[in-house]
């Protein structure tokens, strides 16, 4: 019987997030494709350093240590290099005795047919094009933060932490609409009026529920995954967002209403191995203390594709 993915955490991760390859992008971007490949190989004996996603994707490994003989998640390199060029990356993989055996290694081909082919949970990349496609595809998807300033590995703890913006990330942007469109008082208005109505499901609605039914797997009393809802929406329009997820079956283990105060001390005091916003404003900013990778808006077209026409 063939190895089955379906019923796992299946997460890809391209060799950009996973490991740090700043100085290699800057040469496949100045010099061009046959002068990056030449460096691979000429290099391909030195081990990378670990990048914005390495703290994530170990501490997911770790899961499958968690419970004898679970096997809960599945990484999966996805990356653009070439076959030729990929051998740096799993020297490194070696390296770190991370136990990543799967791979799609595209030689500068897209990737987003086979994310649907693989039962991919969630996507991390540096390539835009791969996450907007990947998001409109239905695909929990993050651009991770790459910038030099932003080279953040968590420490190694007990717990995998994963925080999530609200609007356009774990809900449909529609209420954010009514605040960018009309301002902060017509948005709370909306939320009052309708906070007994459960809110769309976002890009990353479906990867919350998924994340949720492992740890109700694992066990609710000392869960090595703990989640945070941190969002820029205050008292009245709280009450929405809780009673969604109540709608959901979903709880968050943390939740904070920060009313526009800034979000990256609180990341950094929750620990964050991750953080998933919509607004670069914050995940460059965010990305100082902790890893975090920005979720692209469903493109207008994919909308109307994903949704039925009585909603729209």
């Amino acid at each position: 019987m063939a190895y089955q993915l379906d019923k796992k955490m299946v997460i890809g991760v391209s060799s950009r997030a996973l490991f740090d390859l700043t100085a290699e992008n800057e040469i496949f971007e100045t010099k061009g494709l046959e002068a990056y490949c030449r460096y691979q190989v000429e290099h391909e004996q030195e081990i990378l350093k670990p990048g914005p996603g390495f703290g994530l994707i170990r501490s997911l490994l770790r899961l499958n240590e968690y419970k004898k003989g679970s096997n809960l998640v599945e990484v999966i390199i996805m990356s653009r290099n070439s076959p030729d060029t990929s051998l740096r990356v799993f020297n490194a993989i070696a390296h770190y005795g991370l136990p990543i055996t799967r791979s799609v290694l595209a030689s500068g081909a897209s990737l987003a047919p086979y994310l649907a082919a693989f039962h991919t949970d969630l996507f991390l990349s540096a390539y835009e094009d791969d996450v907007q496609c990947a998001v409109d595809s239905g695909i929990a998807a993050g651009i991770i933060c790459t910038e030099k300033n932003s080279q953040i590995i968590p420490m190694p703890t007990a717990q995998i932490r994963m925080a999530f913006d609200g609007d356009a990330v774990l809900f449909a942007d529609e209420s954010e609409q009514i605040f960018q469109e009309k301002g902060l008082d017509a948005f709370e208005e909306n939320e009052r009026v309708h906070a007994r109505e459960p809110l769309a499901e976002g890009p990353f609605a479906r990867f919350l529920k998924k994340l949720s039914d492992l740890q109700e797997e694992l066990g609710r009393e000392n869960c090595p995954i703990r989640t945070a809802l941190v969002t820029s929406r205050s008292a009245p329009a709280h009450e929405r967002v809780i009673r969604t997820m109540r709608a959901w079956n979903v709880r968050v283990d943390e939740a904070f209403f920060l009313g526009g105060l800034e979000k990256r001390e609180v990341l950094k005091a929750f620990g964050a191995q991750i953080f998933f916003d919509d607004q670069s404003i914050h995940t460059l900013n965010v990305a100082q203390a902790v890893p975090a990778a920005r979720v692209p808006y469903v493109s207008a077209k994919s909308l109307r594709r994903l949704r039925p026409a009585a909603e729209m």
